[in-house]
């Protein structure tokens, strides 16, 4: 009861706390400069305009444009305007852009943008209406140039819409043909090679969601178009114009030519894996091991399909291109396979020689089917659609489109808002505190409530209607809202109970975001694309039952041979174990035979090592590889206290090697006066902040945690919060040893340990930071959350995942805590991956050569390019190597900011048990927040834990004696300065 008591307490005095600041906007040092070093600020260099609402406020292109229909606003009319790339009529102070020739066109716009920066023109119109947006522009190519041009579009200083803050302009892929082979046979999956050229776009959404191209309403008059973006081009033109109208395939069969001569020719097969261009480098080819499937080799890799996975999402396009042997009416079929989510369709926009030839096909629907299949475009009447080509070379294209599931989605959203209001309401009646003892009259304490979730409820019911209408079948993604109705339903039959099971709101609001993510997936995978004459038949698209019997017993005794085993060592090679996944594996090893064996002359087998746990099994039979890489941080450590790692000291020019990495990066694999691995990931923790909100509150950017501290009550009285952050920046932060230099003990008994416990278990006890955040992404996204520290990954997700927020948010260096000379510590580690040389190599020399030649900057950045144009920008390789890190595609601003941060890189070194460190102290922070007990006597039971177990441990390793005396002392690192390597990458 006096927790409950407590709790209650604290929530109240957050309250007055929080009115407090709001109600006092001249209070000392709330909105205080205090930028930090990476001169991170709060202004939108994304538009360049002051911002006063966060994302969430701006309406979704649909509801405009009803809005805009409500008002009679013409889209029949005949205006068109073009508007000269190098014609801009306004620019950001810091924009690069200058006017001349770029690849064959003169007079253009060439826009070198590294930073977020924006350009305008001015746009006269003469007759007022619906415009659509169409440009002509050349991306820049190169190895730091191979995303989608993002730009953010605003007329008259505003965005119209939700969408026009996220558009992309894309590029043109191709894979690299003829497709090598490795010893085996097998094929190797092709890189794709950027052949963007000019190119012409009409601006739609980047997610898929609407069947047309976008449009924008302009009155008659002078308007403003400003693009804001970072990513490099050149622009020709850009040009607005009245929506095309996509007539109905009987109206435009009727107005082709009739009596067409039939055409005397076989049927074309298209093999969808050679395109002629793909608009994503991440649409790879797949290996289909179908009988059927062409081309086919028995017992060896063929990549011999378009991957249906990777062409999922957003406006990923194909193309395809073939000879028409005659002018005249053919049809077309495809071999495809849609089995890839249980009963869910996909749908496709379908173009022949760039244009949609009729309405239906718009959204084409594929229905799911278990297996290959064969598809005619067939209309309502099951009859094959008529195609009139000319003669000669014609090119057939298909997009992924998401419109039919976009008022699904909406819905969905709708729903997610309302539980979300409701957890809100429910949050204010009970004080954010279940107390048993206290009963509740729900429709008497707060009106309105159940009528409420029973709105839900039906919209929920509702939507699952519409989307088994749209889908043609029920789905899972139906089926589980039929089961969070039931959830509510069960809620419904006692509503005075609802106020203690509050938490359930919040799971029903994440079940219904997650069906509504699955929507966007939209797979289809493709062997072969037939175009034949309308009276001659499409060539055998299914194998018959017989074939596919005899498929699947050849492909089962297939299975039994082994194409490669880890015990099988090659004495003549170097043999490298890689723990990662297959396309890692084949890409080092074309790397290596291309770069390191043609210059050294050391041959080098990559294999794939699927489990970590292997080298432990395979070490104890007396098998272990020379070299391995990908390895988790804390794995050297752990063979080389049983001797088991080779020790990299004793290569003579290991100093100069030490030197290519953070010295911080070292210490875990730091052992006895050796290192015993090699950084060769590592991820880096970040502050992330959404630059519209906090400029919309009139708050900074911390840059230490007493700024933080200053700032928190108003972003709780808005009803947001700060994110929850690890241990790791407190205690070192503010000085505190995780071991004693020795190694016999944890340093956390010190004051500077207890002090920085406090500090940290205070986020939640004193300053009402969540407990625990599911999905700091999400709330970042949302704004709840609009501050918070996090690693490399959320950078990436945000800039894939999160187009909408182009431009509005922004990373910075972790708040520190400043120092008597007036720097700010910002110590904090973030996890690595490694590479080790096992013991029991014969090759020590080679695999030391090997290794110097995988982790140099050359090697580091090959690696990362090719790797990140293969699967695309979520497969960015972090790379250890300061030096080839800086050169990946990263904004100005925030590697100036990430190196801020990799300069307080420190991570916590190991000594026999340090493994019980961590759960003992998680086991401190929970006691302390969630079960109140005092933060001292809390973090003085878990040193008792890790003593006991580092004790036992440093005894079993000859460390320390039977009594506990130290026999010999580990003399841990000290590091103490932030690392000055980093300087000469600064820009400033």
């Amino acid at each position: 009861m006096e927790l409950k008591a407590l709790l209650r307490t604290r929530v109240w005095m957050a309250s007055i706390l929080a009115l407090v600041f709001v109600l006092s906007p001249a209070f000392p040092g709330l909105a205080a400069d205090k930028s930090s070093s990476s001169d991170a600020n709060t202004k939108s260099a994304g538009t360049g305009n002051e911002v006063n609402v966060s994302k969430s406020s701006d309406p979704y292109y649909v509801d405009v444009m009803e809005q805009w229909k409500q008002q009679g606003v013409a889209s029949a009319h005949t205006g068109r305007i073009t508007i000269p790339g190098s014609k801009t009529a306004g620019r950001s102070a810091d924009a690069n852009i200058s006017t001349g020739s770029y690849k064959g066109k003169d007079n253009v716009l060439i826009w070198g943008a590294v930073r977020d920066e924006w350009i305008e023109y001015e746009v006269d119109v003469a007759q007022g209406g619906l415009y659509s947006i169409e440009m002509s522009y050349h991306p820049f190519t190169g190895t730091k140039s191979r995303k989608p041009i993002a730009l953010n579009l605003s007329i008259d200083g505003t965005n119209a819409f939700l969408e026009s803050k996220s558009i992309e302009l894309y590029r043109h892929w191709k894979d690299i043909f003829p497709i090598r082979k490795d010893d085996r046979g097998d094929e190797i999956r092709p890189m794709s090679e950027d052949i963007s050229g000019w190119l012409s776009w009409e601006l739609r959404d980047l997610s898929g969601a609407y069947i047309d191209p976008l449009l924008w309403y302009l009155t008659p008059g002078r308007h403003k178009l400003r693009l804001a973006g970072s990513d490099p081009m050149a622009i020709e033109s850009i040009t607005f114009k009245a929506p095309a109208v996509t007539e109905d395939y009987k109206t435009v069969r009727s107005r082709q030519p009739s009596g067409a001569a039939p055409i005397q020719a076989e049927p074309i097969t298209i093999e969808a894996e050679q395109v002629q261009w793909k608009s994503d480098s991440s649409i790879q080819l797949a290996y289909d091991n179908d009988i059927a499937t062409k081309p086919y080799e028995l017992g060896k890799i063929t990549y011999n399909t378009l991957e249906g996975e990777r062409w999922s999402s957003g406006n990923q396009e194909v193309s395809w291109s073939f000879e028409a042997p005659e002018s005249g009416y053919y049809k077309i079929a495809m071999r495809s396979q849609q089995a890839f989510t249980s009963n869910r369709s996909s749908f496709r926009t379908i173009m022949i020689n760039g244009k949609v030839p009729f309405a239906e096909l718009k959204q084409y629907r594929f229905l799911y089917a278990t297996g290959w299949k064969g598809i005619t475009l067939v209309d309502d009447q099951n009859k094959p659609y008529e195609f009139y080509l000319q003669k000669g070379t014609n090119t057939l294209s298909m997009r992924v489109t998401q419109a039919p599931m976009k008022p699904i989605s909406l819905k969905l959203e709708n729903i997610v808002d309302g539980l979300f209001k409701l957890s809100g309401e429910l949050k204010t009646m009970t004080g954010g505190v279940d107390d048993k003892n206290r009963t509740w009259n729900l429709n008497k304490d707060l009106p309105g409530f159940t009528d409420k979730l029973k709105a839900v409820r039906d919209k929920l019911d509702s939507t699952r209607v519409s989307l088994e209408e749209v889908n043609g079948r029920p789905d899972a993604v139906s089926q589980g809202m039929v089961t969070i109705g039931k959830d509510i339903e069960s809620l419904l039959k006692d509503p005075d109970e609802i106020p203690y099971q509050a938490s359930r709101l919040f799971t029903l609001q994440g079940k219904v975001a997650d069906l509504n993510k699955q929507l966007s997936f939209q797979p289809l995978q493709l062997d072969q694309i037939y175009v034949a004459p309308i009276d001659k038949a499409f060539p055998k698209m299914e194998a018959t039952l017989f074939e596919k019997f005899k498929g699947s017993v050849v492909t089962f005794f297939n299975s039994f041979k082994s194409k490669e085993r880890l015990s099988q060592m090659d004495d003549k090679v170097l043999n490298v174990w890689m723990y990662r996944g297959r396309d890692y594996v084949n890409l080092l090893q074309s790397l290596a035979d291309e770069s390191f064996t043609s210059q050294t002359g050391i041959k080098v087998k990559i294999n794939l090592l699927p489990d970590d746990k292997l080298l432990l099994l395979m070490n104890a039979a007396g098998i272990a590889p020379d070299v391995a890489l990908g390895l988790p941080q804390d794995l050297p450590f752990d063979y080389a206290i049983r001797n088991g790692i080779y020790d990299l000291k004793q290569f003579s020019d290991f100093d100069t090697f030490f030197k290519r990495f953070a010295p911080g990066s070292w210490t875990p694999f730091y052992y006895n006066g050796g290192y015993y691995g090699v950084p060769e990931t590592q991820s880096y923790q970040v502050l992330y902040y959404r630059k519209d909100i906090l400029q919309s509150l009139g708050l900074q950017v911390p840059d230490t945690w007493d700024d933080l501290y200053r700032m928190l009550p108003v972003l709780q009285q808005n009803g947001m919060n700060f994110s929850t952050i690890e241990h790791n920046a407190f205690f070192q932060q503010n000085g505190a040893d995780y071991i004693v230099k020795d190694g016999s003990k944890s340093g956390l008994g010190s004051e500077k340990g207890f002090d920085a416990f406090k500090k940290w278990t205070d986020l939640q006890n004193k300053y009402a930071i969540d407990q625990r955040v599911e999905n700091f992404f999400q709330h970042f996204r949302d704004g709840t959350i609009p501050i918070g520290v996090a690693d490399l990954n959320t950078y990436l997700q945000l800039t894939v995942a999160a187009p909408e927020l182009n431009g509005w948010w922004g990373v910075a260096p972790v708040p520190g805590v400043k120092q008597e000379d007036g720097t700010v510590a910002r110590w904090i580690g973030g996890g690595m991956q490694s590479s080790a040389i096992f013991k029991q190599t014969k090759k020590a020399n080679e695999s030391w050569e090997f290794l110097k030649w995988w982790t140099s900057a050359e090697t580091q950045e090959r690696y990362g390019t090719d790797l990140e144009t293969l699967n695309g920008l979520t497969f960015r390789w972090n790379t250890a190597n300061i030096e080839a890190f800086v050169k990946l595609p990263w904004k100005n601003d925030d590697l100036k900011a990430i190196l801020e941060q990799w300069r307080w890189f420190r991570e916590i070194p190991n000594v026999p048990g340090s493994y019980y460190m961590e759960r003992e102290i998680l086991n401190a922070w929970n006691r302390t927040v969630v079960d109140g007990m005092n933060y001292r006597t809390s973090l003085e039971m878990a040193i008792t834990e890790i003593d006991r177990e580092v004790k036992r441990k440093m005894q079993e390793f000859r460390f320390v004696d039977g009594d506990g005396n130290v026999v010999r002392s580990l003399n841990l690192p000290t590091i103490t300065k932030p690392w000055e390597g980093v300087d000469k990458y600064v820009k400033q």
